[in-house]
């Protein structure tokens, strides 16, 4: 299992960093190499992205959401994977995301690019268009508030929640 931490402070409020975060299915316009992610409900992901001139496709499950502080995440199938993403606010309009991806690469040529640190760049690369994306709309596209514990949601439906 590879490790990745990284750390980026954005200048937006912690409230519209988290609320953009939650609207899942706009990760493709900040993600390098991800096609598609569908909310299958308020847990779980369907993705699909070009991985390596690889087409990749798997699930993940949210197993903790707490709103303005963290998400955390497990894949269900596919490539194994789990990580959280945190949110910190610095002042009243900047917030530090740091986000620890645990990823298990699959066979030699992921291991080789993890290797040569391909896996970090590309996250870190996404982590500076999601700062690009949001900094520049200043507001998210939706949100949701909703929370998840132990893999059970407590509160909170994500119908509606594409648009503020």
């Amino acid at each position: 299992m590879h490790t990745i931490e990284e750390t980026l402070d954005i200048d937006v409020p912690i409230r519209t960093a988290y609320n953009q975060w939650t609207q899942f299915e706009e990760f493709p316009s900040f993600m390098e190499g991800v096609k598609e992610v569908r909310q299958l409900d308020d847990q779980r992901l369907a993705w699909r992205a070009k991985i390596m001139n690889k087409e990749v496709q798997w699930t993940a499950e949210i197993t903790e959401q707490v709103p303005n502080e963290r998400i955390s995440w497990h894949s269900t199938s596919g490539p194994t994977q789990n990580g959280t993403i945190s949110f910190h606010p610095l002042d009243a309009n900047s917030t530090r995301l740091t986000l620890r991806l645990d990823v298990e690469p699959e066979g030699a040529a992921e291991t080789t690019g993890t290797a040569l640190g391909l896996v970090t760049a590309r996250v870190r690369g996404d982590l500076k268009r999601f700062k690009e994306f949001i900094e520049k709309r200043g507001v998210a596209t939706g949100q949701w508030e909703g929370e998840i514990h132990g893999g059970q949601v407590t509160s909170g439906d994500r119908s509606g929640s594409t648009g503020i």
